[in-house]
């Protein structure tokens, strides 16, 4: 892997960013950070889009607050090591996720009326947690507002294997999660269990948000999970291929956005953000000349 990276740095030797990442175990820990978070950005963004799902998304991605806060106060607390943040996210996640179907599917209640619930419950009992653990806790801080410079090699190892689950599920269920997404009441007609396969689009975008948690931060996840889809939706009708063009575009925001944050150490979640919001509005406004023309 150092050779690799020496390699990179040696094709623009006048580059500061391309020569610190050949040195700085935390640079490349970051850029592998953004690649493998891009792989499930751009599959479930599709997804998310097409089933126009953002706000829950934001709900499920406030929601993780409170895990990493019960996680963090667990292991300072209770001596729970093996508590991690990014597995407290995950549970957080995925029952907010839960909790959203349940009640949208089975309750009949207003949708909104939930998320917005989970999103302000999930909020206010991560504040909770972090304000009952002693010390200040930069790990649950970095989480909230995005520090992908802070990722460790056993963060990575847990996002790959959040990818693994992402992309293992999407292939298989690729079919009937389309279906669910642009025509729910065929699918149900045709004997689709439709609820089934909303639980399992939901539980997806979950794990993508704790995913997106450790590049962007809790607040933005948001935008990184729908610019890039959006990006791809102006020049393709194509589910397919918008998921691959979405995958690509986040990849090259992600790593755009730490070269460029680099030099004037600028904070690098809200330059991807950037990036990924101007490249947005750059290609609706082009698809809009050439619808035009």
């Amino acid at each position: 892997m150092a050779e690799l990276w020496r390699a990179v740095a040696a094709l623009a030797p006048g580059n500061e960013f391309l020569q610190a990442l050949a040195q700085n175990a935390f640079l490349q820990n970051a850029l592998l950070a953004g690649l493998l978070a891009s792989l499930a950005c751009g599959v479930v963004g599709g997804y998310v889009m097409a089933r126009r799902i953002t706000y829950i998304a934001g709900a499920i991605a406030h929601s993780v607050l409170g895990g990493m806060g019960a996680a963090g106060y667990a292991r300072a607390v209770l001596g729970w090591d093996w508590a991690h943040p990014l597995l407290g996210a995950t549970v957080a996640a995925l029952v907010a996720a839960g909790l959203i179907g349940v009640v949208s599917l089975r309750a009949g209640q207003r949708e909104d009326t939930v998320i917005g619930a989970i999103w302000a419950v999930g909020m206010a009992v991560g504040v909770l947690f972090i304000a009952r653990t002693p010390g200040y806790n930069s790990e649950l801080m970095s989480y909230l507002f995005g520090n992908i410079l802070m990722v460790s090699r056993a963060d990575l190892w847990l996002m790959a294997g959040l990818d693994a689950v992402i992309l293992a599920v999407a292939v298989l269920f690729h079919n009937q999660l389309v279906a669910v997404c642009f025509d729910e009441e065929f699918a149900r007609l045709r004997g689709l269990p439709v609820g089934l396969h909303y639980f399992l689009l939901l539980a997806l975008t979950a794990l993508t948000v704790v995913l997106l948690s450790t590049v962007v931060g809790i607040i933005m996840v948001i935008a990184l999970l729908t610019l890039p889809a959006g990006t791809a939706a102006s020049f393709s009708r194509r589910l397919g291929a918008i998921m691959a063009w979405a995958v690509a575009i986040a990849m090259l925001v992600t790593s755009a956005g730490l070269a460029l944050s680099f030099g004037p150490d600028l904070p690098t979640g809200a330059v991807i953000i950037l990036l990924a919001g101007a490249l947005y509005l750059a290609a609706a406004g082009l698809a809009w000349l050439l619808r035009r023309g």
